[in-house]
Parts: C-alpha cells; sequence; structure tokens
C-alpha cells in the first residue's frame, strides 16, 4: 500500500468558505485526520500488531462541533493551530520599537493562545497535497495588520506530513511585512487509550532540567527555576497520577536542555501507556515544551460516544519562551521583514 491522502467535503463555513476534512495514511495504516478549520488534527489512528486501532488524541466526531457554543464556552483548543502568540501574553499588551500594543484579553486579562481569535478558529486556505515523498497536506493562513492587536500582516504556512515510520510532522513558516510577535503552536490533547478514561496511568519524560516560573495568573515572570527535588521533575519517566498527588495540575512551561542554537530536530519529551503499550516521542526544534495536564478539560461527549473531562488528555506543545515579549532577557520572539519564521515538530508514536 502507497501513501494516501483523500478530502471530503463537509459544509460551508459562515464566512463563506467550504469545510474539508483531509485524510493522511501510511502502508502501517496510521490515519491522520485534519480539517482545514483552525487546522484542527480531529484523529490520529495507529494501529497496533493485534490490528486493533487505538485513537490517540481527543476530538470530535463532526467538524461542526468544534464551534458549538457548548464547546465554546470552556474552550480547550482540541487539536487546533494557535497562533499569533502561544500560551499567555501579561495584562495583553506588550511594547515595540517604542510602540505600545493592547491586544484583545481572553483569560484573566491576558491574551492567551492568540486572544478571542486566534489562529485556531479561522478556516485555512488550501494550498496543496499530495503523496510523494510521503503524504502531504499545506494550508495557509494570512492574519491582517490589527488582527486580535498585533502589528503588520503575517502570512503563515502549515505542512502536515505523515510518513512510513509513523511520524507526522508539522512546519510552519511564517513571514511578515512589519515587525511582529510570532510564537506558533500546535494543541493536541493526546490520550494513548484510545480516548478512554484519564490520563493518570500515563509516564511521561521531559528533556529540561529547569522550568519559567509563573505568577497567579500562570503566566511567565522572567525566572527560570530548576526542577530538582519538585513535583516538575519529569526528568526521568514519570506517572501523571503520581505528580498529581502532590500539585493539582500540570500547566508549565519547561526550558529544554539543550539550548540547540543550530536549530536541529531534537527529541523534547516522551509519554508512554502500559495499558495500551503506546509510546509517543516528540522531536522538535523549539526551545520550550509547555506540558499541560488537561484539568479544565470540559465535560463533552466526544468521538466514538466517549465522555470527555478533567485529566481526559495532556498537551505536549513546543513553542518559545512565553510572555518573552514582556521579558528583554528572554530569547527573541520578533520577525522582522525579509526573515523567515520556521517551527518544526515531529510526533514519532510505536506500539
Amino acid at each position: 500500500m502507497r501513501m494516501l491522502i483523500q478530502q471530503q467535503y463537509c459544509f460551508t463555513h459562515s464566512a463563506g468558505e467550504d469545510i474539508y476534512l483531509f485524510t493522511l495514511s501510511n502502508a502501517k495504516g496510521t490515519e491522520v485526520i485534519i480539517s482545514n478549520f483552525g487546522a484542527i488534527i480531529t484523529s490520529y489512528k495507529i494501529k497496533s500488531g493485534a490490528g486493533i486501532w487505538n485513537d490517540i488524541v481527543l476530538g470530535f466526531d463532526k467538524i461542526e462541533d468544534y464551534s458549538t457554543p457548548a464547546y465554546l464556552q470552556q474552550y480547550p483548543w482540541f487539536g487546533a493551530a494557535i497562533g499569533r502568540y502561544a500560551n499567555r501574553i501579561k495584562n495583553s499588551r506588550f511594547e515595540l520599537n517604542g510602540k505600545q500594543y493592547i491586544l484583545s484579553s481572553n483569560q484573566n486579562g491576558e491574551q492567551l493562545h492568540g486572544g478571542l481569535n486566534g489562529f485556531d478558529k479561522k478556516v485555512w486556505q488550501f494550498i496543496s497535497q499530495g503523496e510523494q515523498p510521503q503524504a502531504f497536506l499545506e494550508l495557509k493562513y494570512t492574519s491582517e495588520e490589527g488582527e486580535e492587536g498585533f502589528p503588520g500582516n503575517l502570512e503563515v504556512i502549515i505542512r502536515f506530513e505523515l510518513n512510513e515510520k509513523n511520524e507526522l510532522s508539522y512546519e510552519y513558516r511564517a513571514i511578515c511585512d512589519q515587525p511582529t510577535p510570532v510564537n506558533l503552536t500546535h494543541h493536541s490533547y493526546f490520550n494513548l487509550n484510545n480516548g478512554e478514561g484519564t490520563i493518570r496511568d500515563h509516564e511521561v519524560k521531559i528533556y529540561a532540567s529547569t522550568m519559567l516560573e509563573q505568577d497567579p495568573t500562570l503566566t511567565a515572570t522572567g525566572n527560570i527555576l530548576p526542577v530538582a527535588n519538585t513535583a516538575f521533575d519529569f526528568r526521568e519517566f514519570r506517572s501523571i497520577g503520581e505528580g498529581l498527588t502532590h500539585v493539582d495540575e500540570y500547566d508549565r512551561s519547561f526550558v529544554l536542555d539543550n539550548k540547540n542554537p543550530s536549530g536541529n530536530i531534537l527529541l523534547v519529551a516522551e509519554a508512554r501507556s502500559g495499558k495500551s503499550k503506546t509510546h509517543l516521542q516528540v522531536y522538535s526544534n523549539q526551545p520550550v515544551l509547555h506540558f499541560y495536564s488537561g484539568k479544565w478539560t470540559p465535560v463533552v461527549k466526544g468521538k466514538n460516544g466517549i465522555c470527555y473531562g478533567p485529566f481526559s488528555g495532556f498537551c505536549l506543545e513546543t513553542h518559545k519562551h512565553t510572555n518573552a515579549v514582556n521579558i528583554p532577557h528572554f530569547p527573541n520572539s520578533i520577525l522582522h521583514p525579509g526573515e523567515v519564521y520556521y517551527h518544526k515538530t515531529i510526533y514519532k508514536v510505536s506500539c
């Protein structure tokens, strides 16, 4: 069986744009379904040696369910593209070249994941798809000047690929016409047990000795803290459930140990489930990994009639330092005209 990609029309958005689902598959039977609405990964199905399907991301059976009032009321960003700026920006504002920019605010006075209508709620333009050298899909979104308060026009292309090694990658490229903050990620919620039950029995390993200090609104302060002798030490595999006996939740950005000045794609995190014998590895060229244990996942009916709720899935989000636009000593997150923002993350799954 060769690489395949299929396209299915779903409905026409209120803005007049058609919404599709694209299915990438490989010879092992792995299938990944992606929509041009929010660049959402709706399904990531792998087949075990016994022929049992395991869909390892949370989501809905119908793409329409990603925009219902009930879902948006306690919105968790299931499987969506995040931009222009991942995580939180303090007080929903920043200063650039002597000018202060006021952003839209959508959580406790901060801007979270790009604001009220970030990239997760946009209809992305279909660019191309193909099967060589592996199944791929390219989508584009142009964020206009002033959107959610950000300066300049930003053109973003995301490319998804699925290869024969069961590696699903997403790759962002972005260009701008004015200096502007850019910090993109993708927000899949993983549950390696076919989305069933909680993720307390999962084990996680994060290649980081330090983490970003956070204030009461979970916004980075600029300080770096060691993880040693804390509940946030995941340098060796640790059960999420065991960790949650010490803290209420995980919602923390980890500074990866390898500073990676060359921008190489490196192993940054792993997760595994003894129940399904599934192992997930995350590779990226980004300096930070945000681990979220899903405490605020809403109680909703997901795929296959499964009821989701708190701790139904976890996120491993790769990106730049959070709130870096307000912390001068953090690595730069401003993109300038003539530069190309580049971010690549790979999920490798074995079972």
